[in-house]
């Protein structure tokens, strides 16, 4: 089964920056587009970014746009969130996601990874 392990999260201050990995292992991984969410205490599941499966195109949610940076590595099964002038409004648990790429839109898949915590104090 496809395994996915997000790692790089931690506590920053509000305008400050993190680099959060996904390494994938098992099938599947070359062939899914990926995308990253996040969930806040007390909130759902929210979209944040995603990327093609080949890198090609990128997708994100309004609110993170000029600050987040989805990139993968095919070679290293391995996908990005670069996070720059982080909000306090970004703290959340920030989850990688194989899924589908298409035509601009995302669709999550089954496979999650455990999930990152990211801390962002004022």
């Amino acid at each position: 089964q496809l395994q996915l392990v997000e790692s790089g999260g931690g506590l920053v201050q509000a305008g400050g920056s993190l680099r959060l990995s996904c390494a994938a292992s098992g099938r599947g991984f070359i062939t899914n587009g990926m995308g990253w969410f996040r969930q806040a205490p007390g909130k759902e599941r929210e979209f944040v970014a995603a990327i093609s499966w080949g890198g090609q195109s990128t997708v994100y949610t309004d609110s993170v746009k000029g600050r987040f940076t989805i990139s993968r590595d095919n070679a290293k099964n391995t996908v990005y969130l670069q996070m720059n002038s982080l909000k306090v409004e970004d703290t959340a648990v920030y989850y990688c996601n194989a899924g589908r790429y298409y035509g601009g839109t995302y669709d999550y898949g089954d496979y999650w990874g455990q999930g990152t915590q990211v801390t962002v104090s004022s």
